[in-house]
């Protein structure tokens, strides 16, 4: 690959390129987040709100949608599934949080 030619660049900083538009407080776990490897921290907090979203509101079904979208997506990434595959994790997780949304709503609705 050819050298570019013309602007020289600036020497980078140590702070990254977003750090700027982070708090101080992100600041201070950048370094600690650079060192993860894998998804797998990320998928447990996905698992983790996506259960927290659905007891607080069980009947709104985007919000469930869109959290099981997002759980698919990472999952597909760790573990580098197929589209078939990602739309039968995709639909089974939806079942799952269905029948579990479903008792929740209906435990919630018994105890008014």
């Amino acid at each position: 690959m050819a050298k570019r030619e013309g602007k020289k660049r600036a020497p980078r900083s140590k702070r990254g390129f977003y750090e700027q538009a982070l708090s101080e407080a992100e600041r201070v776990l950048v370094p600690e987040a650079r060192d993860i490897e894998g998804l797998d921290e990320e998928i447990a907090l996905l698992r983790v709100k996506l259960s927290t979203a659905l007891a607080e509101h069980p009947d709104n079904m985007l919000l469930m949608m869109r959290g099981v979208e997002l759980l698919v997506k990472a999952v597909a990434a760790r573990y580098r599934l197929t589209k078939k595959s990602q739309d039968n994790l995709a639909e089974a997780i939806d079942g799952v949080l269905k029948e579990i949304g479903a008792v929740l709503f209906d435990l919630e609705a018994s105890s008014n």
